[in-house]
């Protein structure tokens, strides 16, 4: 008998699935069901490096999605056990700090915030709903995006609107929680001295986000009240001035609707290239608008990097993590260009290497690329909170 816990993480057109042995000592297994619908994928990997691709899938909706994983996990698990199921939850609001056990109350209060994460919450939720049916007897638990900066400061914490709206729930949540708690981990686990010091993350791929830490614990986040806020992202738009709604909303005479679309799925290094949100593809590209998306996305993430050093007070180190931010070493290389000022100089053979530390032996800040690992920190917490 095969006794595992699995972190779940239902995305809007996706399903990223984990098996973990208890504890999230080992990773047995990975499944990711990609573009749920008529032209979807499903990988599996073993942790024997065994890997497994069905193209063209038809899987219609995030239900069916979980059966086939559970399925591709049975067979190749004969006497597979599932103890537990952790879920990533993009929004705890300001009533959970910390993973919580799912039942129906909790369900309900989270169903409230889904005005606030309307991509994300309503499909983590679908998920959860979907894994209990499945498993009748197994617990739940809720991980959160937001947990893990739940105690910033109140001025990171608040905008420069009248206080009720802030009493109502209208603040500076931050996200990719997660991430940056597992980061935090590693780096007390890899260099301790540097895990009490101030350490900008930068969470960079299809969502980016940039978080400043010290003592591992959150100070500042360039995310605010939704996941749009700061950095330019894949199909995502970034800081935008508020000024800019209102014209849109009055002179172009647009709708919610159609800005809620803009803003989340035809903006970022889409709707600046005009070509793809993917950065792999710009930086294959030689059109000229490929090229200025790239450009505003170095020059928003260098100006991110000095927005957390400042709310840190200084800088210690810098990580860089998320798919682009592990894998492009063109980009970590720009962005660290213009930030000589801050002690950042790069080794570049260690930077092509992809080596844990990227920064010169004589650079007084550290540069360094650890790779996040959401599910791990899901499983972990899931294990933590059911004390298994």
């Amino acid at each position: 008998m095969t006794d595992a816990v699995m972190a779940l993480n239902a995305g809007s057109s996706s399903l990223k699935a984990g098996l973990f042995s208890i504890g999230g000592d080992e990773l047995l297994a990975s499944c990711l069901v990609d573009r749920i619908g008529p032209d979807g994928s499903m990988s599996i990997k073993l942790a024997d490096g065994a890997k497994h691709m069905i193209e063209n899938l038809e899987l219609s909706s995030h239900a069916q999605s979980m059966l086939a994983v559970v399925k591709q996990f049975q067979e190749a698990f004969k006497e597979l056990n599932i103890v537990a199921i952790g879920h990533r939850v993009v929004h705890g609001g300001d009533l959970y700090s910390s993973p919580v056990i799912v039942s129906e109350e909790v369900l309900t209060k989270l169903s409230l915030l889904s005005p606030f994460a309307p991509l994300h919450q309503p499909h983590n939720l679908e998920g959860i709903r979907i894994a209990m049916n499945l498993f009748k007897n197994v617990p739940q638990v809720a991980c959160f995006d937001t947990a893990f900066h739940r105690n910033h400061p109140w001025v990171n914490d608040t905008f420069a609107l009248p206080r009720k709206y802030y009493e109502e729930g209208i603040r500076r949540y931050g996200f990719h929680g997660l991430s940056y708690e597992y980061i935090a981990l590693e780096l007390k686990l890899r260099s301790p001295y540097l895990y009490e010091g101030k350490i900008v993350v930068a969470h960079l791929g299809s969502g980016a986000s940039m978080c400043g830490i010290q003592n591992g614990k959150s100070v500042a986040s360039t995310m605010g009240f939704s996941a749009l806020d700061g950095l330019p992202m894949g199909t995502r738009c970034g800081q935008l001035d508020p000024g800019v709604l209102l014209y849109l909303i009055d002179q172009k005479g647009m709708s919610v609707s159609e800005i809620s679309d803009l803003l989340y799925k035809k903006s970022g290094l889409l709707g600046l290239s005009e070509i793809s949100n993917d950065m792999r593809t710009l930086e294959e590209s030689h059109e000229a608008s490929a090229k200025e998306a790239i450009n505003y996305f170095v020059f928003r993430s260098q100006r991110e990097v000095g927005a957390m050093a400042a709310a840190l007070g200084g800088i210690d180190a810098l990580v860089f993590c998320g798919g682009i931010g592990e894998n492009s070493r063109c980009i970590r290389a720009r962005i660290c260009e213009r930030l000589q000022w801050m002690g950042i100089e790069l080794d570049h053979v260690k930077n092509d290497g992809n080596e844990f530390v990227i920064s010169s032996d004589i650079a007084r800040t550290s540069v360094m690329v650890i790779p996040t690992n959401e599910e791990l920190m899901i499983v972990r917490s899931t294990c933590e909170t059911l004390d298994i």
